[in-house]
């Protein structure tokens, strides 16, 4: 199963995030399947691929509960249901 979850980079106390679709049975830091975007918790900064995002949703991917916020806050589910 596939999941859309975030992937910890950065340095200490300066923290961002990959978004990334990842095997349920990788580490955090585990090998990816694709970036599909770039979260920045400090500056408040996103960056999603719309049509990846969408792919992988569409085969079945689960996002966490935390890449579900981001995604509900860029209005990606509207985009799934309008298609």
């Amino acid at each position: 199963m596939v999941k859309l979850r975030l992937k910890r980079c950065g340095r200490k106390q300066r923290t961002v995030y990959r978004i990334v679709a990842i095997d349920v049975r990788s580490r955090r830091e585990g090998r990816d399947i694709r970036k599909v975007g770039f979260y920045d918790p400090i500056k408040n900064q996103t960056y999603l691929n719309i049509p990846a995002i969408l792919y992988f949703l569409k085969k079945g991917a689960q996002p966490t509960v935390t890449v579900d916020d981001i995604l509900k806050r860029a209005e990606v589910f509207k985009e799934l249901h309008r298609n």
